[in-house]
């Protein structure tokens, strides 16, 4: 078994005196000081209640998310109008350099041709404007009045007769090559 140590524990190095039990000349900082923890305690629950606002927020994947959605979407629109505007920049550039090589073009070609191609597109208008005459005298009114309509609608949407005119040719050359 062991010793067991029944000594007292050592007497306090200072002792309450009488001087001690008096009001302490700075009583009244104690109550400013009580005051001054108060507040203080009260901005630490303030930030303390931010700290845990900003985590909340944090957190809220959802909320963040959103927001990640619409920043993406802002940037894509100003990146798709960053690309508008080169591509814009860039047709034009490229439509001016064509008119330049099709005037080089007509600038190389011998003068004979040039004759030629401007008696053949005279030609060509004078047939079409014979042609229309004789529409104009021949075909009764109402087949003038729908083929009328119908060359409008094609001038309307001639960027679809187009691709239609392509379609079938694509057509035409598919069936012609299994027969052949």
């Amino acid at each position: 078994m062991g010793i067991q140590d029944h000594r007292q524990p050592p007497p306090c190095p200072v002792e309450p005196t009488a001087a001690d039990s008096r009001p302490s000349p700075h009583h009244r900082t104690e109550n400013g000081a009580l005051s001054s923890v108060r507040g203080g305690a009260r901005s630490l629950v303030r930030r303390h209640g931010q700290t845990v606002e900003a985590l909340a927020a944090k957190t809220d994947v959802k909320a963040r998310a959103q927001e990640k959605a619409v920043e993406v979407k802002e940037q894509a629109a100003a990146k798709a109008g960053e690309l508008k505007e080169q591509a814009t920049v860039k047709a034009g550039e490229l439509k001016a350099k064509a008119a330049d090589l099709a005037h080089q073009a007509q600038d190389r070609l011998p003068d004979p041709v040039k004759d030629k191609a401007a008696q053949t597109a005279a030609q060509a208008r004078a047939k079409a404007a014979q042609a229309g005459q004789l529409w104009q005298e021949k075909a009764p009114e109402p087949v003038r009045q729908k083929t009328a309509q119908g060359a409008q609608l094609a001038r309307d949407n001639r960027k679809v007769l187009l691709a239609a005119a392509g379609v079938a040719v694509v057509l035409w050359l598919a069936c012609r090559r299994r027969k052949g």
